[in-house]
Parts: structure tokens; C-alpha cells; sequence
């Protein structure tokens, strides 16, 4: 795709951010006499907010560049990563998203930038309209920082105009404290109903593909509210008994939102009809509700997403490793083809030796295996092999710390020598999503029906079976909690190494129950003795003519552990992370987080 946003050049850019020198005597305020010159003009304005979406749009994973969730697929069970959080050893400064310098790549100095856009277009002189589309989409990127910090710390000082930057009473109105979780939620909700009000449902121009509509501010409102409604904004401990399981009010407003997010979006956007090219798909891809569009071009400056060289095998691509590597409990976690959980279909038997059969087709969609065929480097044949012979990888270079690959948008039409700049487009939300959270909405609020519906729709389209009962190898009569946590196993297999899992877990709190005391596993598979030479022979020779089924005879697969010398140990207080000391130092007002030394309550 063609990137849509246009960064600012720095005539523009500078003036806004930075006072002269020479001119700091003067009566006359430049900064805002140029300011208030670009906001009468509106190119000029939209070039500014072109360079607000740039700051501001999260990468793939849902990764913002300066963010110590620099991975989630490896803070969770479906990927690896050797991390303090699983360690139990996270320190109080070590997510330090909240920042204390004044830096434009940080939170709060993005949230500057996005206030001074929204003053001076309010003192300029464009048409209301014109100025009320500009203001909703920086109001809905405001809401996305907020939340983004409100997440992982709870409340967060709200700061809703941009502070002057000179003079002792300026520093000492800068010393804004923490407000409550319950109020930093209430603006961002305010903030995204005013996108919601004035966005349009659907930009006229294909020019405009990936700027926010009406659609997209519901559904990003309905995450914020699934997850204020969830238990990690509830509830003090893992299992606190004078707690509530969750406050019906909440989910109300939830399941509201997340029905005005269907309504507003139409039939405009809608569930692609493959799961697996739907990332191929760009502008006008009915999937994408918020997206952030990258660039493969060679006329302009290059905006490659690095996912997808980072997810092939290192001798695929440039990089020394892959950074996405499925664990072997993610691998086993996918349905069968009926959609029931391995062992306990009828119709397909499952065993750990022929996995790969008869799986959910998200399987073969996400996960490359040994074996698999997996049509890259200019070969729609070509076969994945990451078996051992003699305990050395027939695999050139570095292999697979868990035996396995994610292929989940991986373009398999690009030439290894152009994999650096692959332009595939980031979903932030997509249509999948608005489902999910519209079923979990439901079955938290008595509407069974209506979560069964939404992830039927999830399912077919995956192409699950159907099934003599219709429900897609979804039990029959669940509601309540038992409807949820099916929700909960649709997420994790429809959004697998889409950052997405990592959020889930701490929100749902259920780190302690689906990992603290375990490790994550991967397998080694190795050629067994009296193998075919083709097998046993150099990379690549022969062994494409045999099917998996044929290779598998011979070979033993063997399990690995990935957390060597410790046991996952989530804790309690990773619910909501510390407040760095720095940023306390610099901002004596700020408190403590409880669980961390402090008094400041994040559930308040």
C-alpha cells in the first residue's frame, strides 16, 4: 500500500514544538503566528495531522516503537521469549512507557503534539466541519495514548492542553498528579465519542483509506470497555473474596458499544473471505477497521513493517533469527477440522506424532512445520524442514528455538532478496475483533444467542466445519462464564501472534492459571536410523517427493524446554506495573502504584 501519511517537513513541524531564541523578548508570539498561518489553510492542516497518525499508529503486534512491551507474543503461551516478567523478576522502573523527558516519541510528549494540533485548528479559521474532522481524529489518537498508559499503570495524570514549557510557575503547573483510572477512562470514552459523532462512516475518497471513521472509534471505545469491564479493573488480587466478579453496569455499556461499532461499520466492513491473504488485501480490505499502512516503494522513502522478515527462517530472509516462533503448547491449542479441542473430537483422532492432520485450517494458515509446505523464495512447492540428523539442523544457519515458524502474513511473493522491504499493512482492529468483542459482551451480559451468532461468523469463516448441530464444533447450552472462555479460546487461535494474547491474559487475569508453575515447550524432531538417504542426505535433496505423512514415519519427535532453569512466576502486581522512580523525581506529585510501595489504587 501506498502509505497514506505524508510526514510533516520540518518548516511545518519545527515552529510548533520549539520557541526562538532571538524572538523570546518579543511581544509578538511567532510560534503562534506561524501555527495560526497552517491552520487556515487546510492542506496544511492535514499535513500536520498526517504526522500525528505517523507518532501515533502502533506497529505490528500492536508494538509502539518506545514501548517496554517491546514483543507480547513472547509474555505468553504461544511464543518464546526469555523475559523478567515471567522470571518474576520485573524491577519498578523496567516499564517505563510513562517517560519524564520531553520527547516527542514518548506518551506524553506525543499527547503534546496532539493537544497544540487540536488548540490551533480550534483557533483557526476552516469551516466547523473541516475543523471537527481534524479535532476527531486526533481525539481518537489522544485516546489511543491514554489507554495505551492506562493499561499498564491504571490512572495516569490527564493532561488535556498542551503546558507551557517556560518559567517556574510553568514547571510548577506541569507537576500534574495522577488522576483516577475511573475519570482517565471517562475522557478517553468522551474523547472517542466525539470521533464517533463527527468521523465519517466511510471517506468518500480511496486517497483517504486508513484514516479513522465513525466505525472505527465505536470499536476502539468497545475494547477499551471490555477491558475496564474485565477483571484485572475489578478485582484487588487473583481471587479476592469480598471483590465482585465484575460490575453489570460495565458490561452494559460494553455490549452497547461494541453493537454501535456493527451498526456504524455497515456492510463496508465485514469479515474478509480468507483468513489466510486476508493481510494481502489493502485498500478496501473489508477487514481492516484501523490500520497502519506501510510501503515497499522505491519512488519515495521506504516504510517496510520488518514483521515479516523478522518471522521467516533466518536463511529466508536477512536477519540472524526469527523473532516468532510458536510454542509447542500454541501448536496443540488449535482445533480439529470439526472445530472440536484435540482428543476430544469423534470424528478426527488426534496424536503428538501426526499433529499437523486434520487441524483447524487456521493451523496451516499460522504455524509452518516440519514438512510443511510453505510457498516461499519463489517456489510454490517448497517444503519446510527443521528436523535434526545426528542432533545437527538440516535447516542452513540458525534454526527454530521451538521447532516451529509463524507464517501468518508472510508474503510468500516476495524474493529473499527483497524481504527487508516488505509493505504489508498492520490491523490493528479488525473486523474479527469487533465480533469477539461483541460475543464476550453478550455472554457477559446474559445474551448467549448473540455470543453464539458472532463466533459462528469467526468460525465459518475460518473454515471450521459446520457440523450436524450447526454450531461449528461450539458446545451446545453455554452461557456465562463457560460462553467467555470459549470467546476466550476463539481469541487465541483467530488473533495468534497478532499481540493481542499477551493483553488477554492480564486483563482476564489468568497468567496464574494458565502458566505460573509451568514451562513453555517446543520439540526437537529427529531422523530416526535407517531413514531414506533423501532424508539423511545435504538440505533439499529428494525430500519434497515424500509426503508428510511418509517423512513423519521417520522421525521422533521429543520435547524442549524454553524456560530452562525457572518456572513461569507471573505476579500479582504486573496487573498494573510500577511507576518508574525517575519519573517520581521528576514529578513529586505522581503516586506509587499499590503492590509496588505506594497508595495509589488503580481499580478506583
Amino acid at each position: 500500500m501506498k502509505k497514506l501519511y505524508t510526514v510533516i517537513i520540518a518548516a511545518l513541524c519545527v515552529p510548533m514544538l520549539l520557541t526562538s531564541c532571538k524572538k523570546a523578548l518579543d511581544n509578538v508570539d511567532e510560534n503562534y503566528s506561524v501555527a495560526s498561518q497552517i491552520f487556515n489553510d487546510s492542506t496544511l492542516a492535514v499535513l500536520n495531522l498526517n504526522y500525528i497518525y505517523e507518532q501515533n499508529l502502533p506497529g505490528w503486534a500492536g508494538i509502539s516503537p518506545s514501548s517496554a512491551i517491546s514483543n507480547p507474543t513472547g509474555i505468553s503461551d504461544e511464543g518464546y521469549a526469555d523475559v523478567k516478567f515471567f522470571r518474576g523478576t520485573l524491577g519498578v522502573s523496567e516499564v517505563g512507557d510513562i517517560a519524564t523527558g520531553v520527547n516527542v516519541t514518548n506518551n506524553y510528549g506525543k499527547i503534546r503534539f496532539i493537544n497544540t494540533f487540536i488548540r490551533d485548528v480550534k483557533a483557526g479559521s476552516l469551516p466547523a466541519g473541516t475543523k471537527n474532522r481534524l479535532i476527531s481524529q486526533a481525539l481518537f489518537l489522544r485516546a489511543f495514548r491514554y489507554f495505551d498508559l492506562v493499561r499498564l499503570y491504571g490512572g495516569v495524570p490527564l493532561v488535556l492542553t498542551p503546558l507551557e514549557a517556560v518559567g517556574d510557575e510553568a514547571k510548577e503547573a506541569a507537576l500534574v498528579p495522577r488522576s483516577k483510572t475511573s475519570d482517565c477512562i471517562k475522557q478517553i470514552t468522551a474523547d472517542l465519542d466525539t470521533a464517533i459523532k463527527y468521523l465519517p462512516k466511510k471517506w468518500a475518497s480511496s486517497a483517504d483509506w486508513g484514516r479513522f471513521t465513525a466505525g472505527a472509534a465505536a470499536a476502539f471505545k468497545g475494547r477499551v470497555l471490555i477491558t475496564w469491564a474485565s477483571p484485572q479493573f475489578v478485582t484487588e488480587g487473583v481471587s479476592d473474596p469480598n471483590a465482585p466478579a465484575s460490575i453489570p453496569e460495565r458490561w452494559e455499556s460494553a455490549y452497547n458499544t461494541c453493537k454501535q461499532a456493527v451498526t456504524l461499520l455497515g456492510t463496508d466492513w465485514k469479515l474478509n473471505t480468507s483468513y489466510q491473504n486476508m493481510w494481502f488485501s489493502e485498500v478496501s480490505n473489508p477487514e481492516a477497521v484501523m490500520v497502519t499502512g506501510y510501503n515497499n516503494l522505491t519512488t519515495e522513502t521506504r516504510k517496510p513493517n520488518t514483521y515479516d522478515n523478522q518471522a521467516r527462517p533466518a536463511y529466508m530472509g536477512t536477519g540472524s533469527s526469527s523473532t516468532y516462533q510458536p510454542t509447542w503448547e500454541m501448536v496443540k491449542a488449535y482445533p480439529m477440522l470439526d472445530g472440536k479441542a484435540p482428543g476430544t473430537s469423534t470424528k478426527y483422532t488426534y496424536n503428538d506424532q501426526n499433529f499437523y492432520q486434520n487441524r483447524d485450517p487456521r493451523f496451516n494458515a499460522t504455524i509452518a512445520y516440519n514438512g510443511a509446505v510453505w510457498p516461499l523464495i519463489g517456489n510454490q512447492n517448497y517444503r519446510l524442514w527443521t528436523y535434526f540428523v545426528s542432533n545437527k539442523t538440516v535447516e542452513p544457519g540458525t534454526a527454530s528455538t521451538t521447532g516451529f515458524y509463524c507464517r501468518k502474513a508472510v508474503d510468500p511473493s516476495v524474493l529473499q532478496s527483497n524481504v527487508q522491504f516488505v509493505g504489508t499493512d498492520w490491523m490493528e482492529i479488525r473486523y474479527a475483533e469487533v465480533l469477539l468483542n461483541l460475543a464476550e459482551a453478550a455472554a457477559a451480559t446474559n445474551r448467549p444467542q448473540e455470543a453464539y451468532d458472532n463466533l459462528i461468523l469467526v468460525r465459518a469463516r475460518a473454515g471450521i466445519e459446520k457440523g450436524a448441530d450447526n454450531l461449528y464444533g461450539l458446545s451446545a447450552g453455554l452461557s456465562g462464564a463457560a460462553l467467555i472462555n470459549a470467546v476466550m479460546y476463539e481469541r487465541q487461535i483467530e488473533f495468534a501472534f497478532e499481540g493481542k494474547r499477551f493483553w488477554d491474559l492480564r486483563r482476564r487475569k489468568l497468567f496464574a492459571s494458565v502458566l505460573n508453575g509451568k514451562v513453555r515447550t517446543g520439540r526437537q524432531i529427529n531422523l530416526n536410523a535407517g531413514a531414506p538417504a533423501s532424508l539423511s542426505t545435504s538440505p533439499y535433496v529428494g525430500r519434497d517427493a515424500l509426503t508428510n505423512d511418509q517423512a513423519y514415519a521417520f522421525f521422533t519427535i521429543l520435547p524442549k524446554n524454553l524456560d530452562n532453569g525457572y518456572t513461569i512466576a507471573w505476579k500479582d502486581e504486573y496487573y498494573f506495573f510500577g511507576i518508574p522512580q525517575a519519573t517520581m523525581t521528576n514529578n513529586p506529585k505522581i503516586q506509587q502504584n499499590k503492590g509496588w510501595g505506594g497508595n495509589f489504587d488503580p481499580l478506583q
